[in-house]
């Protein structure tokens, strides 16, 4: 199968391109710039050069591909609605060149709002879009879904961990060292699902092969306390791990406080049965303990 992966360099999208080779799948990665272009040729991977507010380049990609992996979002925070429009926008156009066949189309969501409290599952429904949560992701695959066009989301986990990650816990853990102290809020207890990126990478590659209804859940663990993740962080930078109260780690963590204190855990049970999918790499707090993990 040709699969047209956007986010082709990311995280979460390298990872997908490599499975998707290494498993036969030809890809064309839609790439921003020539180091990412060459990125991709050296994998094996087809450049193609655009980006998602490029809608020629979107198109150009999935006019030639039997399947479409959406993987590509701005992690810019100070854009969020913006960068939202854009992601919507995109999944827009891209089902659009999808309607009238059976082609696959697979977007990427998260699970960290869906039941706060409660431990998600693949039948929760994303919030309805607000000034708090622009995302428009699933509203988006679920209005296309309606249309007969075969999308569906790939919920992530909050941590998609492994050497090199920069994501949550690489953000707790640069917040350790400019601060001193590895914090947590309250008792720390609220917990964040997680799934190893080669994992998380797994599942995109099998929900584009089985014809199964998503959405499904790239989730390894149902929940990791984050007093163990500012421990472990701790150790490894050699730093006090500390208690915050909630006002105090407004002030601690700025803008990134709610995503602390948040407990949101999830289950991937429903998917694991559908594509007969396994976790088969690191947890998370044994991957964080590994040399080298937060860098220098």
């Amino acid at each position: 199968m040709r699969v047209f992966v956007t986010g082709a360099t990311g995280w979460v999208g390298f990872a997908v391109v490599q499975e998707l080779l290494a498993t036969g799948h030809e890809v064309m990665g839609l790439a921003r710039s020539d180091k990412s272009a060459a990125a991709l040729a050296t994998v094996g991977a087809r450049p193609v050069i655009g980006s998602l507010e490029d809608l020629e380049s979107l198109r150009e990609g999935v006019s030639e591909a039997d399947g479409v992996i959406h993987t590509a979002f701005s992690r810019d925070w100070s854009r969020l609605a913006e960068n939202c429009a854009v992601d919507r926008r995109a999944i827009e156009v891209i089902g659009a060149m999808l309607e009238g066949s059976s082609r696959r189309f697979l977007v990427s969501s998260g699970v960290a709002l869906l039941a706060p409290g409660q431990i998600a599952t693949e039948k929760d429904v994303a919030p309805a879009i607000s000034a708090s949560f622009p995302r428009a992701t699933e509203v988006a695959v679920g209005k296309l879904a309606a249309r007969g066009i075969r999308a569906a989301a790939i919920r992530l986990a909050p941590s998609v961990h492994g050497l090199g990650e920069h994501g949550f816990v690489s953000r707790l853990a640069s917040i350790a060292r400019e601060k001193g102290v590895s914090a947590y809020v309250a008792d720390g207890l609220n917990r964040w699902p997680a799934v190893h990126r080669l994992d998380a990478a797994r599942v995109y590659r099998l929900a584009l092969e089985v014809d199964a209804q998503g959405p499904f859940h790239a989730i390894a663990e149902v929940g990791v306390a984050l007093r163990d993740i500012a421990e472990v962080i701790g150790h490894s930078l050699g730093l006090p791990t500390v208690s915050l109260s909630p006002d105090e780690a407004a002030a601690h963590f700025g803008w990134f406080a709610q995503f602390v204190a948040i407990d949101a855990p999830a289950a991937s049970e429903h998917t694991r049965a559908l594509l007969g999918w396994a976790p088969e790499h690191s947890d998370l707090l044994a991957d964080l303990a590994q040399p080298g993990y937060f860098g220098a």
